[in-house]
């Protein structure tokens, strides 16, 4: 992106931090630093919360963002009410899929926080260059190459936490040697929720994790400027549980490669970037080995995702702007296999279920983007992409316990596991318009189309109990989306507001629902599977920051969307409420005090009956407010004490989005948040 954005108080927030002297500054908003409620760059130093379990988490604080999960780790984005294969979630520039058909693991699962430096979020369509599909906006975990000052060939810095909900500790190291000419970094990590934690009913909640990582990034520059950089990553996962899920995951590992290389001038392009990589995730789950086991079947999910991808893109200095032209391609693999102990409670070996029947989905993709101005303050960006997308299931013609895949694709769809193709094209632009030094307008429009993924298209879970079976359409059509949004920057003496509405017309949006005989469904015994309907989404996004005097400063956001299932004429489940916050800091030169509370609306368009719906929805759900206090102390130049209390007056409340459990919706349970938590982390560098 040309224009590096930032959040106004970020910026002072990292100023503050870093001050050993003079009294807090005040806030300069410059046009080239502004508040913009499409995108958000969160910076891991500047954090002031408890260390998130995962990159999910991470990105809550940032509005129209919205997490669903079944425990304490594993937070799955929703973005402007899109989720799972609706947003795209890069791992320092590698696409990783998780496990677990029912996202268990979603990919920012393995974003352990502390082994990155960076979480750009940006919201709705706003560059194609990012891969395929999409349309609810990209999620980018980076880790920076390492950049040494005169003389100074070591840095790093280091880390610990706990609180006391859950007992939750963490801890990491963070280290980069060598010159800017040859370099290398490596940083480790370890987290673990030893307890469960008590909701604010004093209830205890089945929960708990075990994550370690480590990265080693290796890199050199060429005396022409090329710089060549190898990243390997590796994540183990253990002992990860799920209150509102029928199992629990005893094992989440990924480990993942990348090649990048980047250079200046090459011939007309005035920079070529290109990059391979590869990830692999091994999953389990199971309903015996980190819960009470029940007395006869016992169920056990293993399960992997490996994913090859490959990236080319150059920039032309074209006229009055820069012409980035792009290949990237995309292979992911998937297989999932449930076995039974049938009515023995004995470790499972009959083989029950092909939930994801050997699927293999390849994506190669081509792409244009031009960014330029037609005058000085009026920005534009058109782009252009097509995408050639091939999905496949090797086992569908296998049987488990009589029943093959294809003979589920058959009894709901009438149709079998071919292989499918789809020709995606996407389409872009956008507009800035710098109406004054106070005032930016931007505008967009885009169409974006999504391919289905693995278990929309092909997962298989039988049961002899046909509400329990969750079956995927083989011949689902991709979703189109036609996008607008419309937003105002004010940049205030003292602060900025952002504002951004927008609206999506979906044609063939992919809908997880019950089998009723619907046009295309055969049969109607309340099964899940998946059928295009249109639909509409529609909201905005508010965020505002402003210092009120020298040493006081607060931070204020809001967010809603309404989605609605067009062709039934309902909502569309599991989209969250309007929600808002609002803070007030206290900065003096070696501490800071704060407050914060979180406002969320009851949510009442639901679509919570089996019979007439899907059912995904547990119910409507109450409004709350919670409260947390948080702070921080420099212990000299180079240490920082962080802590807090989160949920302070004890709030007995859930979250609007819970994940449904698609393997047995009769066991679906919502999960209460956590009471009253005390935390604490200390921070060094050296």
């Amino acid at each position: 992106m040309k224009r590096r954005i930032f959040y106004a108080v970020a910026t002072a927030m990292a100023t503050a931090a870093q001050a050993e002297e003079a009294s807090l500054p005040t806030i300069q908003v410059e046009a080239e630093q502004v508040v913009d409620a499409n995108t958000a760059d969160l910076s891991i130093d500047s954090l002031l919360r408890n260390m998130p379990s995962d990159g999910g988490e991470w990105i809550l604080e940032v509005p129209g963002v919205s997490g669903v999960s079944m425990g304490t780790h594993g937070t799955d984005p929703v973005i402007r009410g899109q989720k799972n294969n609706q947003l795209n979630v890069l791992l320092g520039g590698a696409y990783i899929f998780g496990g677990c058909p029912n996202r268990m693991d979603p990919p920012s699962s393995y974003a352990n926080p502390v082994v990155y430096d960076s979480a750009l979020v940006i919201k709705g369509m706003q560059s194609l260059i990012y891969g395929a599909g999409g349309p609810g906006g990209t999620v980018l975990y980076e880790r920076h190459t390492p950049e040494f000052k005169a003389s100074e060939s070591f840095y790093g810095k280091a880390g610990a936490g706990y609180e006391t909900n859950g007992a939750i500790w963490n801890a990491y190291a963070d280290a980069a040697a060598g010159s800017n000419k040859a370099f290398m970094r490596g940083t480790i990590s370890a987290s673990e929720q030893t307890e469960n934690y008590t909701d604010g009913n004093g209830d205890e909640v089945h929960s708990g994790y075990k994550q370690n990582a480590g990265n080693l990034l290796l890199g050199m520059r060429t005396d022409g400027g090329t710089l060549f950089r190898f990243d390997l990553d590796a994540v183990r996962g253990s002992d990860t549980k799920y209150a509102g899920a029928r199992m629990d995951s005893p094992v989440s590992d990924s480990d993942s490669y990348k090649l990048a290389i980047e250079s200046g001038q090459v011939g007309s392009f005035s920079s070529i970037k290109a990059d391979v990589y590869r990830t692999d995730v091994y999953h389990e789950m199971d309903n015996f080995s980190l819960r009470t086991p029940p007395s006869s079947m016992w169920m056990w999910v293993p399960s992997d995702s490996v994913t090859d991808g490959a990236r080319l893109l150059g920039d032309l200095m074209l006229a009055d702007g820069t012409l980035t032209l792009g290949l990237d391609y995309q292979a992911n693999d998937r297989d999932a296999t449930r076995y039974t102990s049938g009515m023995a409670a004995t470790f499972p070996t009959m083989l029950q279920s092909y939930l994801w029947p050997g699927v293999s989905i390849e994506q190669p993709g081509v792409f244009g983007e031009y960014a330029g101005s037609f005058s000085k303050g009026n920005d534009y960006t058109v782009g252009l992409r097509v995408d050639y997308v091939d999905s496949s299931a090797s086992k569908a013609d296998l049987a488990a316990m009589g029943t093959s895949p294809n003979d589920l694709y058959t009894a709901y769809y009438g149709t079998t596991a071919t292989d499918q193709t789809d020709t995606n094209v996407s389409a872009l632009y956008r507009m800035e318009h710098l109406l004054s030094a106070q005032t930016t307008f931007r505008w967009g429009l885009s169409r974006t189309v999504r391919s289905a993924d693995a278990t929309e298209r092909f997962i298989a879970a039988n049961s002899s109990m046909p509400p329990m079976r969750w079956v995927g359409n083989p011949d689902i059509e991709p979703e189109a989306h036609h996008q607008a949004d419309l937003g105002f920057t004010f940049n205030l003496q003292k602060g900025a507001v952002s504002v951004t509405g927008y609206y999506d017309d979906v044609s063939d949006y992919i809908l997880l629902d019950r089998a009723r005989s619907q046009e295309g469904i055969a049969v109607s015994d309340g099964a899940y599977i998946y059928r295009n309907v249109d639909a509409v989404l529609y909201g905005f996004d508010l965020e505002a920051d402003y210092q009120w005097a020298p040493h006081w400063r607060s931070r204020f956001t809001a967010a809603y969307v309404y989605a609605n299932n067009e062709t039934d004429d309902r909502a569309i489940g599991q989209t969250p409420p309007l929600e808002g916050t609002a803070s007030l800091e206290y900065w003096q030169e070696r501490w800071m005090l704060a407050g914060e509370l979180r406002a969320v609306d009851r949510q009442t368009r639901v679509d919570d009956d089996p019979t007439t719906g899907s059912g995904v929805d547990f119910g409507e759900t109450p409004g709350y407010t919670i409260y947390r206090l948080y702070g921080l102390f420099k212990l000299g130049k180079q240490a920082d004490l962080k802590y807090g209390i989160d949920n302070l007056f004890d709030k007995y409340y859930r979250e609007h989005l819970n994940k449904p459990s698609g393997f047995d919706p009769t066991s679906n349970t919502p999960v209460y948040e956590p009471g009253r938590s005390y935390w604490a982390r200390l921070e060094a560098k050296f």
